[in-house]
């Protein structure tokens, strides 16, 4: 029986991950079926991007589906400071129990790496020997991860973006397209590296990083 899911978000990172379910399931991939889309601003029936709503956004809603059977990605990411939807995640009464894990069927994963609950791994990504990808994480289209590295929760690798090796970043952290993170790094809690930076250093918590080489440009909001 396939396991039923529904994407908590909508048009940007929701309709990525919900287009990348649909496309690994043309590939032959039949373990998850996506239904639609739990929104905070559309109705239910109204489409996004040609697939449905299919319920209103909130903690009512999450429970019922729960019950049901569902199991949820939840695709609301800040690229600039995300600690108020990781307090959203826990107050729509989301945890570990009621995600799913995605891995599209055209990336690499080492046999050793763990994944862990909620992560979404897009198309051609590539992801290396013990590397250890933390609760809810999403890893975009094209990226790569290095051997022995730890994200933490809630982390938001975009597309084409290179993780190097022993890195160990804290809880959401946003790496930017791509942008290249030297091995052997530590990144705090909630900071960000700029799209095409090339970061040499280590980051504090609540940091913006920009450039080539990566500098600090602010405090995240």
């Amino acid at each position: 029986m396939l396991q039923k899911v529904l994407v908590i978000g909508g048009i940007g990172s929701g309709t990525v991950i919900a287009q990348a379910l649909i496309d690994a399931k043309l590939k032959g991939d039949n373990r998850l079926e996506f239904v639609g889309f739990i929104n905070d601003k559309a109705e239910p029936g109204e489409l996004l991007q040609g697939i449905p709503v299919i319920a209103k956004q909130n903690k009512e809603n999450i429970n019922l589906y729960t019950e049901k059977g569902y199991k949820f990605f939840y695709s609301l990411h800040r690229t600039d400071g995300g600690k108020e939807f990781v307090d959203l995640f826990s107050t729509l009464g989301l945890s570990a129990d009621n995600l799913a894990t995605f891995i599209h069927p055209t990336a690499y994963v080492a046999s050793d790496a763990e994944i862990l609950p909620g992560t979404v791994v897009m198309p051609y990504v590539m992801i290396s020997s013990y590397a250890k990808l933390g609760f809810n994480t999403l890893i975009m289209t094209g990226a790569t991860i290095g051997h022995n590295t730890l994200l933490g929760d809630f982390n938001h690798i975009a597309s084409q973006a290179v993780v190097g090796a022993h890195l160990k970043f804290g809880t959401g952290v946003h790496i930017g397209l791509n942008a290249c993170v030297r091995e052997y790094l530590t990144i705090g809690d909630y900071s960000t590296v700029g799209m095409g930076a090339v970061l040499t250093k280590n980051i504090g918590n609540n940091e913006i990083w920009v450039g080539n080489p990566a500098k600090f440009l602010r405090m995240a909001k």
